[in-house]
């Protein structure tokens, strides 16, 4: 494989060649996704596409109900998102991270898409992206997360991955890295699943959902003790990726993980790890009054967005972070300020 915008919902999708994606739904990523429409606003006016936000439906898979309050809801309307309702057939409140699988349907088949986990920050012109002319790849922000479990006699990293891909009568070999050595993990194809993309959403989406559901529910001998939650996206996205042509992205996709967006997870963690640039843009998206009236309501985007909370986090970690996020995160939670 080679290596306020204010989108008006009404344009038809012309020049960009491709759409953004997102997740929205009541609380925490609804708010989130609010934050990342002001940022693609404040970075990427001229976006030629279309943001839209895909939003799950009350029903059996949700005991309460999933849906965006109405502030949520006037804000990226006037953000110029388009929200689009879906219903989940597989996954839902048991496995929240499902509904970056089921989105998917509201996309047009024969279009291309950039998915965008909900915190996630657009920082600069995203129309650029080969996503419509280049076999579907994903983010390589990642680390040795999966598979986890071992036992002596049990089956090592190689036979696991393996057994995923004779599962669909896919290639193993193909998709390995060989400048990395056998039972190295970066040798497999694994993603980070917080931002991927295809030039044509309907292949992707109906695979997607078909091969996870199956995983979940019938996994492979090698595989079956492994954990599934919450790795079952990017467990299944290498599978999906590399049965539709593609594979590791190139060079023209470098950008989304290194400066045009940044997946920042968590505030405390953003304000830990974050560049000064990277959060201003933050707080310079944040900061217009139509949507600091919306994003306050969230006790963490309050406090951190619009208090000195992030500046308290940030001043721990002056002398240099600790090389294990895990540090970060323990020191953050010591000082009473982790909150998500």
């Amino acid at each position: 494989m080679p290596p306020g915008p204010t989108v008006d919902p009404a344009r038809p999708p012309d020049g960009g060649g491709f759409d953004l994606l997102a997740v929205g739904q009541r609380g925490r990523v609804g708010y989130e996704a609010c934050l990342l429409a002001a940022t693609l606003a404040a970075h990427d006016r001229g976006f030629p596409g279309r943001l839209i936000v895909a939003e799950p439906q009350p029903g059996p898979l949700w005991p309460d109900d999933p849906r965006m309050d109405d502030a949520q809801r006037g804000l990226l309307h006037d953000l110029g998102a388009e929200i689009r309702p879906f219903e989940s057939r597989r996954f839902g409140h048991d496995y929240p991270h499902g509904n970056k699988i089921e989105a998917l349907r509201v996309l047009e088949p024969d279009r291309g898409f950039l998915f965008l986990d909900s915190d996630t920050a657009v920082l600069a012109p995203l129309g650029g992206l080969p996503v419509a002319t280049s076999a579907p790849t994903a983010s390589m922000n990642r680390s040795d997360t999966w598979p986890t479990e071992y036992t002596l006699y049990g089956p090592e990293r190689e036979e696991i991955w393996a057994s995923l891909y004779g599962m669909f009568d896919l290639d193993y070999a193909s998709s390995l890295d060989t400048d990395h050595p056998p039972g190295a993990w970066r040798r497999n194809l694994y993603f980070n699943a917080g931002w991927f993309c295809g030039p044509k959403a309907g292949p992707f989406a109906e695979r997607y959902a078909d091969w996870a559901a199956r995983v979940r529910d019938d996994p492979p001998a090698a595989a079956r003790f492994q954990s599934y939650d919450p790795w079952l996206d990017q467990v299944v996205l290498p599978l999906v990726v590399h049965s539709l042509g593609g594979g590791r992205p190139g060079a023209g996709f470098a950008a989304l993980d290194d400066g045009a967006t940044w997946h920042w997870r968590a505030l405390p963690l953003a304000w830990a790890t974050g560049t000064n640039a990277a959060l201003e843009a933050l707080r310079a998206a944040a900061a217009p009054n139509p949507v600091k009236k919306v994003l306050k309501r969230y006790d963490p985007f309050r406090l951190f967005l619009y208090q000195n909370r992030g500046r308290r986090a940030r001043a721990l970690f002056e002398d240099g972070l600790p090389r294990k996020e895990q540090a970060v995160r323990n020191r953050l939670k010591s000082q009473g300020l982790w909150m998500r």
